[in-house]
Parts: structure tokens; sequence; C-alpha cells
């Protein structure tokens, strides 16, 4: 597992410049275990949300996972006035860059989202950034929307905690659902609109690409990463 990681994060040594932060350190892609407590959901299209650092990479990988019906970047934690991105950027507010998830448990559940978001998506044990980007807005946290979802939630970061994947402990929390704010439209899809751009290549591409070569089951080609 642990050389699997080192390969994959191999793909993070591009140079460009970062969206909003000057880059400082790669991220790192490790494969998390399959979740112990199997999610229970039922039929029906079911909701998530997870904050994982600057939302084009959390929306760009989760729009490439079998079953997700759509993938919003938006605003979490603080107020419907606030929920603007000059505002949120600047860390006044109490808003995380967070991705809404709408998905089909019949074909990907939501502890398969969980264990997808916590091998490529996110570092949990960066407090309060993420790679490049710095600050609370970057916060890395599971926000369910049922007690199923959260009884899993806890569940699975016990079964990380106790894993020791990481050097570090993880700080990953879980959030109390508020309103969720959709971002500006020029922020959704912004993988795909914006390929070339250097934050995507040198950030955001790497995810898709660890996606598609630790979990090929559930990938899905909604475009062609860089």
């Amino acid at each position: 597992m642990k050389l699997r990681a080192i390969l994959l994060a191999a793909a993070l040594s591009f140079s460009a410049s970062a969206c909003m932060e000057p880059a400082i350190a790669a991220e790192t892609v490790v494969e998390a275990p399959q979740a112990k407590r199997i999610a229970q959901e039922g039929s029906g299209l079911k909701t998530a949300i997870f904050a994982g650092g600057c939302f084009w990479g959390v929306e760009g990988v989760f729009s490439h996972v079998k079953g997700v019906k759509s993938a919003v970047s938006g605003y979490h934690g603080g107020t419907e006035r606030q929920a603007d991105y000059k505002l949120v950027s600047s860390g006044v507010t109490d808003h995380a860059e967070a991705v809404k998830v709408v998905y089909d448990p019949k074909v990907i559940r939501y502890d398969q989202l969980l264990r997808i978001f916590f091998s490529v998506v996110t570092d949990p044990t960066q407090l309060n950034r993420q790679g490049p980007d710095t600050g609370a807005h970057y916060r890395n946290a599971l926000v369910p929307l049922s007690a199923e979802q959260n009884a899993v939630a806890k569940a699975y970061l016990g079964q990380l905690k106790a894993a020791k994947l990481w050097d570090k402990p993880i700080v990953t929390k879980i959030e109390r659902a508020q309103a969720f704010y959709d971002a500006e439209t020029y922020h959704q899809d912004f993988m795909l609109k914006n390929p070339r751009h250097g934050y995507i290549v040198r950030w955001d591409s790497p995810k898709v690409r660890a996606l598609k070569a630790m979990y090929p089951g559930v990938y899905s080609a909604k475009f062609q990463p860089n």
C-alpha cells in the first residue's frame, strides 16, 4: 500500500503556479482502507457535503465517480450574505469551500465516497489548509446529511485513526450541516472549463489520475485531465 502511494504521489511533481497561494509542497495520495461500517442508505438519490481544500479539485474528483449525479462547488458554514468568493477567500467568514455531492447509493455508497475522499482528495492531517492554500476556509471536514451518514463518517474516521496511515494526527472534523450556498458560476466544472490552468495542472489533475489508477472500477471519464 505504501509503495503504491509513493508511486502515485509522483504524479504530483508538476511545477506551476497555485491558484491563490504560492506552491509549498505536493499533496500525497494514500490508499485508504475499505470501510468496516458499510453505509445502508436504501434506494433513491442521496446528498452529502465534503470540504477538502479548494473546491475545484474536490468537485473535479467526485465528478469522475460512477454513480455521482452532480458535484456542485459552494460554501458551507457561514451566512448567505457572506457567501461570496472574495469574502470567503479573504478568511473573514465562517464558510468552508465545499462540494455538495448527489449520488446513487445503489452504484456508489457513502462509505466508498469517504474512501475516495481520504485517498486522493484531501490530506486529513492538514489543519486549516490544504496543499498550497491556507486558512480555515480550506479546512477539511465531513458534513453528513443523515443519521446514517453521520454514523458511517464517525466509524470511518475512527478506523483511519487506528490504521495510522499518516505520520501526523488526523484533524478532519465532522461538522453539523448548515446551509450550503452554490459558488459563482465560473467555479462550477472549473477543471472541465480550464484544463490548462496552472493550479489545475499542478494540484487537481493529478488527483483525478490517482482516482483512475487506484479505483478504476468506479472511475468515469467525464473528461480527460492533463
